[in-house]
């Protein structure tokens, strides 16, 4: 017994890696299109259900899809109307996997399949003149997941060697609803057992093939198994902000609610497809047909699911409104990036636009800080506590965010990236650096100007003047960074970039020698001396710009 069921959790081991290995080939050959395929859900309903569904099939789990998504909901990626379009959608995709194993895996002769795959998978990855390592990780995962599957197969006992089992399973398919909820259940359980609605469906299709479960009783469990799968997004939404929350309840209520009304529908419903797909399932011998009614079932429902709900996602984002109350309007006093990861499918490519979110924000921060400086240095006055803690919270918090995002992309395997979008990562780390580097000099900018006040400095009003048209094209560097960060930089906006640099330094050099002049001509030395200081970070400022313009045209 102990063999037997060490034999089965390494066949479901071997069926859950091969799944993963195939998720992360196609993921590294389809990285930058899975990004545009996001950008699609900014659309309508339709839209956004569909853009689910691809996603859902490419990575091969709804856990992870809806992980992503609540991950964008978090970093304000995405609305929550849009998330719930996604979320319906991801529950279609992830049926994919279960028609792939019904048809493949219940038809075929499985290990005809699976070795060759292997091998020619194997062969792809290792000639790398071929450049085709992604293809050979994607067919290197399918053959060891239908290796996996035909292990399993193997592993279950067959039902007639033990009848003593039918016999005790039969005691629990007796009693109406109860055993519907029951069976419901058990899908769930073993949804968050293995962390996988796919692996769960599998296993839940090779016991129903080896005749352990009727037809009514394998589609309650896959009932449950859409229910268990909610579980992860639900666990990566605590800590979240509002909104990413919401998301995740939304996947729960969508899921539980289609178990309601399938209640009240189960046995017409299972008719229904009972006659739609060719075999009857009730016959003599129908266990055979129990793969392909079962993927019909499990498409089916969800189809009929999402087409109702998705008349009704305004009422849905009303509901999970209500049911998780917004947060404490105050500001945060800490940062931390919170990195969700779905359990067993990661998309890096996905998760690196919760990056590209935080350094907008980072953006935002510093050119914040910057007007702050400017506003207080044209005003002096005496007290300046206030600005000056409140530059300090802001100076700090480019520092954490830097760590943070630093860190983060520094934990990212880019063993599971294709080379763009690890190429990307170095971009986005030098990017971090010269951002942070900006709110350093904001905030020196900002003691200087302190110290103006508290010395009551008189400077050249002259030189005043000269000031603004150089901090002004400061703000416009600032200004070209935020509105072409994260995205590649053409050679027409670095030649952009470079003439504002140029134009920097140029009118640095004229200020520099103003002041000079002026000490020269009997100024305060230590007036003249601070000016000078000024004028050295501002145009610091432009050369942290033209170094992130740079790193941007190597982002793709």
């Amino acid at each position: 017994m102990i063999y037997l069921t060490l034999q089965i959790i390494g066949s479901l081991g071997l069926f859950l890696y091969g799944m993963r290995t195939m998720s992360d080939g196609i993921q590294k050959a389809a990285g930058g299109r899975l990004q545009s395929i996001l950008n699609f859900m900014t659309g309508n309903r339709v839209a956004a259900i569909f853009t689910g569904l691809a996603i859902t099939g490419i990575v091969q789990s709804s856990s992870a899809t809806t992980v992503m998504v609540v991950s964008f909901v978090n970093a304000g990626l995405l609305q929550l109307t849009q998330a719930i379009g996604v979320i319906m959608g991801a529950n279609i995709g992830t049926t994919i996997t279960g028609w792939l194993v019904a048809i493949l895996g219940f038809k075929v002769q499985i290990s005809a399949l699976a070795i060759p795959a292997i091998g020619i998978g194997f062969i792809l990855i290792l000639v790398k003149k071929l450049n085709k390592q992604d293809l050979g990780e994607f067919i290197t995962g399918f053959g060891l997941l239908f290796l996996g599957l035909s292990f399993l197969k193997e592993s279950v006992p067959d039902i007639g060697a033990h009848p003593e089992i039918l016999e005790y399973l039969g005691r629990f398919t007796q009693h109406g609803v109860l055993s519907y909820f029951f069976f419901v259940i058990i899908g769930t359980l073993l949804t968050i057992i293995v962390q996988s609605s796919s692996a769960a469906m599998a296993i839940t299709l090779t016991m129903a093939y080896a005749g352990w479960i009727d037809f009514p009783t394998a589609a309650a469990i896959v009932l449950g198994e859409n229910i268990g799968t909610t579980v992860t997004a639900f666990l990566a939404s605590m800590g979240t902000n509002v909104n990413a929350r919401r998301a995740s309840r939304v996947h729960t209520l969508f899921n539980i609610f289609g178990v309601i009304w399938m209640t009240f529908v189960f046995a017409p419903f299972l008719q229904l497809v009972n006659t739609i797909v060719p075999g009857d399932i009730y016959s003599e011998g129908g266990a055979q047909f129990l793969p392909g009614h079962l993927a019909m079932f499990h498409t089916l429902f969800n189809i009929v699911n999402t087409l109702f709900c998705s008349f009704f996602i305004k009422q849905i984002a009303a509901l999970v409104t209500k049911l998780v109350p917004d947060d404490d309007p105050s500001l945060p006093t800490t940062y931390h990036l919170k990195y969700i990861s779905a359990t067993l499918q990661d998309t890096p490519e996905l998760y690196l636009l919760t990056v590209e979110r935080e350094l907008s924000k980072m953006a935002i921060i510093i050119s914040d800080m910057f007007t702050r400086f400017w506003e207080v240095f044209t005003n002096p006055k005496k007290n300046m506590t206030e600005e000056i803690q409140s530059q300090k919270k802001m100076e700090d918090l480019t520092d954490t965010m830097q760590v943070e995002i630093t860190q983060f992309l520094s934990q990212c395997s880019l063993d599971n990236m294709n080379r763009v979008s690890a190429a990307n990562v170095y971009s986005m780390m030098r990017i971090t650096n010269e951002l942070e580097r900006i709110g350093d000099s904001c905030f020196n900018l900002m003691i200087l100007a302190e110290r103006r006040a508290k010395w009551d400095m008189e400077l050249d009003e002259t030189g005043i003047q000269k000031l603004f048209p150089y901090v002004d094209l400061v703000n416009q560097f600032l200004r070209f960074i935020r509105s072409h960060l994260n995205e590649h930089v053409t050679s027409e906006n670095l030649a952009v970039a470079l003439e504002l640099e140029d134009r920097i330094n140029r009118m640095r050099n004229i200020l520099k020698q103003s002041a000079a002049k002026r000490m020269q001509a009997g100024a305060n030395v230590k007036a003249e001396l601070m000016y000078i200081d000024v004028v050295r970070h501002v145009e610091q400022i432009g050369d942290h710009c033209l170094n992130i313009t740079q790193s941007l045209q190597q982002v793709h």
